[in-house]
């Protein structure tokens, strides 16, 4: 069994976080105080194991720039750790969004630039 305060506290702590740092928690429809969530935590203990998920999945508890949800594989259930990402200053055009096994945008795109020169290059004769 595991108690939900404790796996709380301990994701928080591997992270660098502490309850403290708690903005608001809350599902998809209405939010809940850091006090009642702490209080209801400590007495919810629950089977982590494959099966079916316990904890309400649209549970969230919400830093600054980062945040926690319930993850779930096949009834197992956890807390992923979730940051905002950090934005990145480089500008492409893309040609896709999907497509081969779990890739990435570069993966998707790298050739695009580099493959357009080329076709310019034949096309120009060079």
């Amino acid at each position: 069994m595991r108690n939900l305060w404790e796996e709380t506290i301990e994701v928080l702590k591997k992270h660098g976080k502490t309850f403290d740092g708690v903005k608001f928690i809350q599902g998809n429809d209405f939010k809940i105080t850091k006090e009642n969530f702490e209080l209801v935590a400590k007495k919810t203990n629950y089977d982590s194991g494959y099966g079916s998920a316990n904890v309400a999945t649209d549970l969230v508890v919400v830093g600054k720039n980062w945040w926690l949800e319930r993850g779930e594989y096949d009834g197992a259930e956890w807390w992923d750790y979730k940051e905002s990402p950090k934005q990145v200053n480089e500008v492409r055009e893309i040609s896709q969004l999907s497509g081969g096994l779990w890739p990435t945008l570069e993966e998707l795109n790298s050739c695009k630039k580099p493959m357009q020169e080329r076709l310019e290059e034949k096309r120009n004769g060079e």
